[in-house]
């Protein structure tokens, strides 16, 4: 996954304070790591307006919409844990945002080596108490050598 996630990919503590800045500051991330075009960013954007790509226990994955597939420049991930919730809903806290941009079908292999981390309770509680961004990168990278 290091090929996808780069330590330079994760932020601890992010910054937003709203869902719409979120997924800014995300996608702002995948552009700076010259994976996606600024037009992917709005498309995060579009695609959470029509669909919510909030997952649970704290989770977000904004990504792109289909259309926006010609933005992305190189598979990646990001990975941005907040201090406090963001409101994703009604009753929809979140505290990590996965930012995602897959070439072609790539996505959904990195969609299931976060899943990973997500499905087992003791890791995902492990992910929200990470003290800081190499701490998280470190966590995320061992349980998907495994």
């Amino acid at each position: 996954m290091t090929d996808v996630l780069t330590r330079d990919l994760v932020v601890v503590p992010g910054t937003a304070r709203t869902k719409d800045e979120a997924i800014r500051e995300a996608g702002e991330l995948l552009v700076r790591a010259g994976a996606v075009t600024p037009a992917y960013v709005e498309a995060m954007a579009e695609r959470e307006r029509s669909m919510s790509t909030y997952m649970g226990s704290f989770l977000a994955i904004p990504h792109g919409t289909d259309e926006s597939k010609g933005q992305i420049v190189r598979s990646a991930l990001c990975l941005v844990r907040y201090d406090e919730p963001i409101e994703w809903g009604p009753d929809k806290p979140v505290r990590v945002v996965v930012g995602i941009a897959g070439v072609g079908d790539e996505h959904l292999s990195i969609l299931s080596k976060i899943a990973l981390v997500f499905a087992d309770p003791e890791q995902a509680a492990r992910v929200l108490e990470v003290k800081d961004a190499d701490e998280l990168y470190q966590l995320i990278s061992s349980v998907n050598e495994a």
